[in-house]
Parts: C-alpha cells; sequence; structure tokens
C-alpha cells in the first residue's frame, strides 16, 4: 500500500473518530438543515430580483435611450401637411436612425391591454405617431425641437426622458434592495449557527472534557463540530437552492405577456450563479462554527 493511500485513510480514519464525539443530539440537529433551506430558498429569489433589475435598468438606460415618438394631434386643420413636414425634418436630423408611422389599428393594440378589448376606441382622438430610432450619441434634441417648431409646430417630440428615469431609479433601488436582503441573509444565518454552535457545546461539556484529560487538542474537537454543520448547512442550502430554481422555472418567461411577475426569473448564464449558494452557506456555517466552537473552549481552558 502507498504511502499516499495510508495517509489518506488515516485522515479519513481521524475524521471520523472526530464526527463521533459529537452527541447524537448535535449531530442529527435537523433545525440547522431546515433552516439553511428556508433561507437558500429567500437567497435564490432576492438573487434573482436584483439580476432582474439589473437587467431592467439597463434596457430602460439603454435601449429606450434609443427610442422617442413624435406626435401630432389630428383636431389640427393641416395636421397631413404637418405629418409630412415633421416626417421631413426627423429624415434630415443627424442622430436620427429611423422614423416610421405608426398605424392607428397598431395604436389600437396597444391601448387594448390597457383599456380592454370592449372599449369603445374608435370615438378615442388617437393623434399621428411618429416611431423615431435614435443615436444618442449624435442626437441634438435641441436643435431638432427648434426645427419642428418653425416647420412643424403642431409637431410634440417626446423622448422619454421623463418617465424613463424615475423607472431606471427605480430598478436600481430595487436591486440594491435585493442585494442587501442577501447581505442580510447571510448574517441572520450567521448569527442563527452560532446559536446553534453554542447550544451543541454546551450540550457536549462533558465530553468534551473528557476528551481534553486524555489528550485530545482544541482543533480535533473543533473540526468534528464544524464539518458536522458545515455538512448540514451545505446540504440544507443545496435543498433550498433547487426549490429556489424551481420556482422561477415555473415563472412565465419574458415572451409570455399578461403577467406582472415576467422577467424577475433568471437569464442565460445566471441560472449558474445561485449555485454558489449551498457552498456560501457551507462556508458561513463552518466559520460561524468554528468561532462560537472556539471560543467556548477558550471559556473552559
Amino acid at each position: 500500500m502507498s504511502a499516499g493511500a495510508s495517509g489518506g485513510r488515516r485522515g479519513l480514519s481521524r475524521f471520523g473518530a472526530a464526527d463521533r464525539i459529537v452527541p447524537p443530539g448535535a449531530q442529527s440537529a435537523r433545525s440547522v438543515g431546515v433552516m439553511a433551506a428556508i433561507l437558500a430558498f429567500f437567497a435564490v429569489v432576492a438573487l434573482a430580483l436584483a439580476l432582474a433589475a439589473g437587467r431592467l435598468a439597463e434596457s430602460w438606460a439603454g435601449e429606450l435611450a434609443e427610442t422617442a415618438t413624435l406626435q401630432i394631434f389630428t383636431d389640427e386643420p393641416d395636421v397631413e401637411d404637418q405629418a409630412r413636414a415633421a416626417l421631413n425634418v426627423l429624415r434630415t436630423t443627424p442622430g436620427v436612425r429611423s422614423v416610421r408611422m405608426i398605424e392607428v389599428e397598431e395604436q389600437r393594440a396597444l391601448l387594448e391591454p390597457w383599456l380592454g378589448p370592449e372599449a369603445a376606441l374608435d370615438g378615442l382622438p388617437l393623434p399621428l405617431l411618429i416611431d423615431v430610432g435614435l443615436d444618442p450619441a449624435a442626437f441634438d434634441r435641441e436643435s431638432l425641437e427648434l426645427r419642428l417648431a418653425a416647420e412643424a409646430p403642431a409637431a410634440v417630440f417626446d423622448d422619454h426622458s421623463a418617465w424613463r428615469g424615475p423607472l431606471v431609479l427605480t430598478a436600481e433601488r430595487l436591486r440594491v434592495f435585493a442585494l442587501a436582503s442577501l447581505g442580510l441573509l447571510a448574517i441572520c444565518f450567521a448569527a442563527a449557527l452560532s446559536l446553534a454552535a453554542h447550544a451543541a457545546i454546551a450540550a457536549s461539556g462533558q465530553v468534551i472534557q473528557t476528551l481534553r484529560l486524555v489528550g485530545a487538542r482544541d482543533g480535533f474537537v473543533a473540526a468534528a463540530f464544524t464539518r458536522r454543520f458545515a455538512l448540514q448547512a451545505g446540504t440544507g442550502a443545496a435543498v433550498g437552492t433547487v426549490l429556489g430554481l424551481v420556482l422561477l422555472a415555473l415563472l412565465p418567461q419574458a415572451s409570455e405577456p399578461g403577467f406582472f411577475l415576467v422577467g424577475i426569473g433568471l437569464a442565460g448564464w445566471h441560472w449558474i450563479l445561485p449555485l454558489a449558494i449551498p457552498v456560501a452557506s457551507a462556508g458561513i456555517a463552518w466559520a460561524a462554527t468554528a468561532r462560537a466552537v472556539r471560543r467556548n473552549l477558550r471559556k473552559w481552558s
């Protein structure tokens, strides 16, 4: 038998011996695993919310900044002349990538989800709408508005900045809130594990003191508790993570309209990120338990 294999078996034997010193009540502390599963579930949801808010902020700040709308109300007597003049101004304005007239049927389709299919849209004075694609780097809004005021005074240009800014700010704050929630979950998890480790050490006081009398080192004793709690926490967090991913997978995708939770799920490579939650949970459990065990052992020294 090789020296490496022999050393590995001795290490496994030593770890097994250390695990056996943990009293059965502490070994089967299912509450640690249940708590880890619950917190991991909420961590997956908070992480998905943070990522979704980030995507929304980037979309609203980027894609919507490249679009605008020009409208001309149909009650104007020379609405057609105004529309032709506005189109000519837009097509000759630097920074305007594309110009497209929005048909009345398309406007009605956009209003139907808000007003309902039975709304009498025929009686609404819908304006002429022109969809404008922009190059923000080359576009000069002030220059365009001056030309429109001279050639098509009835035209109203809207680059959506009035409502896009608050939406971007809201999405960014939502992302900060979700990330802060992740941090609070980690702190609560560490605090609860520390209390559980204190209780387990207190229940094992006589066993630990006896082991010390026969020469066991504190590191040998601490390793038993830290491994046990880290394993329970990692296993429970893995279960909670899977449940969280199942919930996100059941949510409607972005292509499915009519549901307010559309877009909160994960997208692309973001599905890999929640897999770090069980590893992080085990690491937090290891650190919190090791700190609690060492503190208690020092008190008995």
